[in-house]
């Protein structure tokens, strides 16, 4: 017993991991906070009673993923309003630090709340919540809740957890593009990343206008900071800190050419979660290095018996959990962003096995023209031809209109839009796009808050058409000559004219 009460707390402590406690746990909360908002936002459009795809429809067919607060014939738009809105509670106060002050038991409860209610969401999600990020801030949730409060020290064994998580993140991700498309192979891959990207932001172009001398380097310090850089985390500090520092800077030239919801951001709170406070101290003189001194010294005998229960119990589970993802790691036939459990802890993660070499828009326009240009007989019905007045919906985050600059909107997730990339790599026939058409074609408001500009302002379009074109950046010269940030070409219709009386 004096070996469970005594010894066993002092070998789990990780004194020099408190600033990596306030990091982890308020950083990962303010993700959930954006999560919540955007589910707020955009759920009850999407997959609401009366959504593109709706929640309602999939719990009546028992289909849902997994575990889920909204059993069959349960859900409706005001519950989801209340899951949200309590996430977005939860989540202010643990970012605030507020559960930080009391017992170790307390921010272990709310980050296992933020979860349960996430995962609620996540499982009615279909298509709109399929991106790994999802799964990714529920087992970030799971993992820094273990952290506990301030009253006792880091557990380092979450801290070791945490290692192996973006370990999971980065590695799977380097093994997933060396498998992958020659283009990463070749060094070839950022020659056209940033231009074809799902979302680009403002900077996406300057990128891409690089020479590709600068595109070979990137790609090259993209495999180092994937395949090697991953394996320093498990050392000792200060190396443990460098292996991190590498993964932040990588992690942050992403977020400065591109928009990937929360991915890189989450990416990068987890590895500063690994920099020691001894090492933030000496590149920071301004940060405390004896944050964590009250409870370093603690006695190991006020550490409650039931914290260092639940500290093992906790992370034997999630390496249990992830031991599909380690095999999954060094297979052939290597998953991407796969969940190996109902609980989407675990799991296994990666991007861009491959990179699209063109850039092809869906673009919606309708028009509130009756008859076919040009006719002299007056009749109505007939579809408008290319002359008649199309006007397109604008996208808040995805190009369309060639004289906006691309929008910076990450950690925020465009659900709606990232879909709308997907279009022309999976057939452009899909239920919630023709759902999205219908609804357009109705006026819905609530579709229509989704996007950035309705041209009919409210009014209901007569005809909608689809056409896709090829988007390609402008060159210096031609953003010079034409004041457009992207050049189009290769336009066709893909939906014929569709009429909505």
């Amino acid at each position: 017993m004096e070996w469970f009460t005594q010894v066993l707390p002092v070998w789990l402590a990780a004194p020099d991991a408190e600033w990596a406690r306030q990091i982890l746990q308020r950083g990962v909360a303010a993700l959930y906070l954006v999560a919540f908002v955007s589910t707020l936002n955009q759920f009850r459009p999407l997959l609401g009673e009366r959504g593109l795809l709706p929640a309602t429809e999939l719990l009546a067919a028992g289909r849902q993923r997994g575990p889920t607060l909204f059993r069959r014939w349960c859900y409706n738009d005001s519950k989801l309003v209340a899951v949200a809105a309590t996430g977005i509670l939860v989540s202010a106060l643990l970012v605030v630090g507020l559960p930080q002050t009391g017992p170790p038991w307390l921010p272990l409860a709310l980050f296992l709340g933020l979860y349960g209610l996430y995962l609620s969401v996540v499982n009615l999600g279909q298509v709109f919540y399929g991106f790994g990020w999802e799964m990714l801030l529920l087992e970030a949730g799971f993992t820094v809740g273990l952290l506990g409060s301030n009253q006792v020290p880091p557990p380092a064994p979450v801290i070791i957890l945490i290692a192996w998580l973006v370990f999971r993140l980065e590695f799977g991700a380097g093994m997933i593009k060396m498998r992958g498309g020659t283009e990463w192979r070749d060094l070839t891959a950022l020659d056209y990343h940033h231009e074809t990207q799902p979302m680009p932001n403002p900077w996406s172009r300057q990128a891409h206008l690089k020479p590709h001398w600068w595109h070979r380097c990137e790609v090259i310090g993209n495999h180092v900071a994937q395949l090697g850089v991953p394996f320093l985390l498990f050392l000792p500090q200060p190396v443990a800190s460098i292996g991190a520092a590498v993964i932040i800077l990588t992690q942050g030239w992403l977020v400065a050419t591109g928009n990937f919801a929360w991915l890189n951001w989450a990416t990068i709170v987890l590895a500063a979660g690994l920099l020691g406070d001894g090492v933030l101290h000496g590149l920071f003189p301004a940060v405390p290095a004896d944050l964590g001194a009250a409870a370093a010294t603690a006695d190991p005998g006020t550490i409650p018996a039931y914290w260092t229960v639940i500290v093992v119990a906790g992370t034997a589970g999630l390496v249990v959990a992830s031991v599909p993802a380690l095999r999954n790691l060094f297979s052939p036939r290597q998953l991407m962003n796969a969940s190996f459990n109902r609980w989407q802890l675990g799991n296994a993660y990666g991007a861009f096995g491959s990179v699209t070499k063109r850039r092809i828009e869906v673009i919606i326009e309708g028009t509130e023209t009756t008859t076919e240009a040009g006719s002299e007989s007056g009749a109505e019905g007939r579809p408008p031809d290319d002359d008649a007045a199309w006007l397109a919906y604008e996208f808040k985050g995805k190009p369309g209109d060639v004289r906006r600059r691309p929008r910076l909107v990450a950690p925020y997730h465009l659900r709606l839009d990232w879909m709308m990339w997907f279009l022309p790599l999976g057939g452009i026939r899909q239920r919630w796009f023709y759902a999205l058409l219908a609804r357009l074609l109705a006026a819905d408001p609530a579709v229509l808050r989704l996007l950035d500009r309705d041209p009919f302002e409210g009014r209901r379009p007569r005809y909608l058409r689809v056409r896709t074109f090829r988007y390609r950046f402008a060159t210096a010269a031609e953003r010079r000559a034409t004041g457009q940030y992207w050049m189009r070409s290769e336009g066709r219709i893909v939906i014929e004219p569709v009429d909505g009386r």
